[in-house]
């Protein structure tokens, strides 16, 4: 949020919400657990997303999630795509936290819904997670279950982005990445909604880096830690639009664009994933109806979605790389301000 940079996106089209950030969407929260421990390198932690502040499970938000490329660990994506609904928060963590997130995030939705695995079915807990193990100690399992609940118990509008939570030990296109997030607002029929988009960045190598289209990653390939394109990302994508559960995996499909656009060509080692949900068109967990209404937006003129949400998402994308500070553990990577003079 407000960081100065030379990178400013003032050619981008859509003019962006009040924070800049996920949670421009209303009702979305977002809250983070930073574990760090210098002597015993641990960088990690737990990011949280509530796609609302009610009872995710009793009144579902409508989804869809696209698999850019399947090198990953995530948890309940298969059940999105067949039901096209979230019922859960969205966790993000290291590869290693996924099993205690998911157990943590069991025990805090059964502790809230008393039928859950009596009088109706289980619940499908969505777990994400990139690969830290550059930055922390990932065997050491530090990610416990108190710290999925407590991220939770944080989740605010305003959150910080950078070396915080999930992206505490991640690194991007050869430098220190981790949270990022971005926002625009679209104008439809006569009302402004909003898109907002949360990335946990872990991928690129550093030559193929690019800043608004320009390829800074040749000039400065030798004076950063240079690596395969590999490592992965999470994008998260949130809006009030009113869409169906095809159109948000259509607009899920779209954060592709978007890695092209800062310089990853999706390289076999790196776990991409892109879930997309709406806070309109809520599905109840119970109906005195068999038939519901839902709205959706009129495909022909879908494309001001689909543009606005390749903004958002190349902004957080570069927003984790803006916000994130030089790491020494094991190794050293350096924060992308160390080389403002290049951008």
């Amino acid at each position: 949020m407000g960081l100065e940079s030379n990178i400013s996106f003032s050619s981008h089209k859509w003019k962006k919400g009040k924070y800049n950030l996920i949670t421009d969407v209303p009702n979305v929260f977002v809250g983070h657990v930073t574990l760090k421990d210098d002597v015993r390198k641990i960088n990690t932690g737990v990011t949280a997303i509530l796609p609302h502040n009610g009872n995710i499970f009793q009144e579902k938000v409508m989804a869809g999630v696209s698999i850019i490329n399947g090198f990953g660990k995530s948890v309940g994506l298969m059940q999105i795509d067949e039901l096209g609904t979230i019922e859960t928060p969205i966790i993000m963590t290291n590869t290693f936290g996924v099993g205690t997130a998911l157990n943590s995030l069991v025990k805090y939705m059964i502790s809230q819904n008393e039928d859950i695995g009596m009088t109706t079915g289980t619940v499908n807990c969505v777990v994400t997670e990139c690969n830290d193990a550059r930055l922390n100690d990932i065997r050491g399992l530090h990610v416990k279950e108190e710290d999925v609940l407590n991220a939770i118990s944080n989740a605010d509008v305003v959150f910080e982005e950078g070396d915080v939570g999930a992206g505490t030990g991640m690194c991007c296109l050869g430098f220190k990445g981790g949270i990022g997030s971005s926002s625009r607002v679209i104008p439809i029929d006569g009302k402004d909604y909003n898109i907002g988009a949360l990335v946990l960045s872990n991928f690129g190598s550093s030559g193929n880096l690019v800043l608004e289209g320009d390829r800074i990653g040749r000039r400065i390939e030798d004076k950063v830690c240079s690596k395969k394109d590999e490592g992965s990302i999470v994008i998260v994508i949130a809006t009030d639009i009113p869409l169906s559960e095809r159109q948000l995996k259509r607009v899920a499909k779209r954060a592709t664009i978007s890695l092209g656009r800062v310089g990853s060509y999706i390289g076999n080692g790196s776990g991409d994933i892109s879930i997309a949900f709406t806070t309109a068109n809520n599905q109840k967990h119970y109906s005195d109806t068999n038939i519901i209404d839902i709205k959706m937006f009129y495909d022909e003129n879908i494309d001001c979605v689909f543009e606005a949400t390749v903004e958002a998402v190349e902004e957080s994308i570069v927003s984790s790389l803006l916000h994130s500070k030089n790491m020494t553990s094991g190794f050293r990577i350096e924060s992308i301000n160390s080389l403002k003079e290049y951008l």
